[in-house]
Formats: C-alpha cells, sequence, structure tokens
C-alpha cells in the first residue's frame, strides 16, 4: 500500500534544466516511479541526449524541448509540445537556474542582475502560470520549485542570487495558496551545497571546506534529490502545500 502511493505510472512530468545535475537526477527519480518525462533547457542537443538516456535506462517515454525559461513564447511553445506529445502535464519541476554574477552587489552590472532574476525568478512565474492552465483543467497536479537554502539567509557576492531564490520561495507559497483550490499542491525544495549549480569560486571553496563548513561533512550530490522529489510528485505528499523543505546537509543548524 505505502508503495503504491509512490507509484508515477501513467503521469507527465516536465523538469526544466533537467540534462545536468539537481535537474536530471529528479527526473531519473521520477522515471524511475513509473514517469514519463519532459526534459527542457537552452541547449536542445543536451536535452535530447538526456532524453535518450532515460527512454533506454528507465523504459518510459521522453520528449525533449528546447526552452529559455525566461522567455515567455518559448515556454507557452514547451508547453504546447508537451501537451501535444502527451495530452497533458501531471508534474512540472522549475529546476532551471544560474548562479548569477558571484561579486559584491555594488558591483553586479544591470545586465547581471536582470539576466539573474528573469531566470530564476520570471521563469518559474512564466512556467508554473503556463502550466497551471493545463492543470486546473484536469483539476489536477504537482508543481516543485527548486530555491536554495540562500533563501533564508544571505551569502556573500550573491545578492542577486539570494534575492531570486528568496523571490522564488515566496512566489512558491503564494501559488501554493491560490491553486490548491484546484486540487494542485504547490512546494518548494531548498538545496544547500550541492555538486552541480555553483559558480567555479564557490563550488572550489565549499568542497575545500565542506568538512567544516556542512555538518554532514559532504556536498550533497544529485542522488540525494531523489527520493524527496519522488515524494514531492507522488500522492504521498497530497496534504503538503507550501512547504519549503531544506536539504543542506545541516548547514542552517548552525
Amino acid at each position: 500500500m505505502i508503495n503504491s502511493m509512490f507509484d508515477l505510472s501513467g503521469k507527465v512530468a516536465v523538469v526544466t534544466g533537467g540534462y545536468w545535475g539537481i535537474g536530471r537526477g529528479i527526473a531519473d527519480g521520477l522515471a524511475e516511479f513509473g514517469s514519463d518525462i519532459v526534459v527542457c533547457a537552452r541547449n536542445f542537443e543536451q536535452c535530447q541526449k538526456a532524453c535518450d538516456e532515460i527512454r533506454v535506462q528507465k523504459g518510459v517515454k521522453t520528449l525533449p524541448v528546447k526552452c529559455d525559461v525566461s522567455n515567455k513564447s518559448e515556454v507557452e511553445n514547451m508547453v504546447a509540445a508537451a501537451i501535444k506529445e502527451f495530452g497533458k502535464i501531471d508534474i512540472l519541476v522549475n529546476n532551471a537556474g544560474i548562479t548569477g554574477a558571484a561579486k559584491p552587489f555594488m558591483e553586479i552590472p544591470d545586465d547581471e542582475w536582470e539576466q539573474t532574476l528573469n531566470v530564476n525568478l520570471k521563469g518559474i512565474f512564466l512556467c508554473s502560470r503556463a502550466v497551471a492552465k493545463e492543470m486546473i483543467i484536469n483539476n489536477s497536479g504537482k508543481i516543485i520549485n527548486i530555491t536554495s537554502g540562500a533563501s533564508f539567509r544571505p551569502v556573500p557576492h550573491s545578492g542577486d542570487y539570494c534575492a531570486s531564490k528568496a523571490g522564488g520561495l515566496l512566489l512558491s507559497q503564494v501559488m501554493a495558496l491560490e491553486l490548491i483550490k484546484h486540487n494542485i499542491n504547490v512546494n518548494i525544495i531548498c538545496p544547500g551545497y550541492f555538486e552541480s549549480h555553483l559558480n567555479p569560486e564557490l563550488l572550489e571553496k565549499a568542497r575545500k571546506g565542506a568538512s567544516k563548513l556542512i555538518p554532514i561533512g559532504r556536498m550533497g550530490t544529485a542522488q540525494d534529490i531523489k527520493g524527496l522529489a519522488v515524494f514531492l510528485a507522488s500522492q504521498a505528499s497530497d496534504y503538503l502545500v507550501g512547504a519549503a523543505i531544506l536539504i543542506d546537509g545541516g548547514i542552517l543548524l548552525k
């Protein structure tokens, strides 16, 4: 009975930025439990490669789509392609994101500030709005937004990143309140230091200081996030509304 709660057979999941790192780990996890997968990102060739691997390894249907999540028309085209291929979208994982300028806030150029907010925050808004329209028709859906431990506390030289991730967290919770009446659950995963999504300077610093910085003693991997994503995508999480789940190896406890 418990196992059946996590069964995603017959579901269709869209994972933005799903061809590598955390996104790929989530796509793999959802596919392992039976969900068909749409992988979208700006790099179509990498999306196609990921989809080919997932289809062969997991035995599910896949669809690669080129999409810049900060571009409204590309997002709408991505959703239309998914609906044309599968007829529905049951799960949306807003994972696409960038690390930002990695500079003191006084030195962040306007264009880099705008790019970080456009991808990390506007991307969640555009993708969620477009997909939620389809979910409302079916009166069912799961939206999982990937923000960051930086949603909760400042990280030096990351003003644009922190602003975008904190904004994504609160936007997600507003969405959760407004969409639950349509039987659409919106929840948030807040990763700490993971191998895949840091700028090189922070990544090297985190690796060297992991034993002191992170209570669990290591950085997170894509494997560490699979189970949480499957839980939030499944009926096992039906009573979770707007939950922000920190997965950071204990960093925020220090």
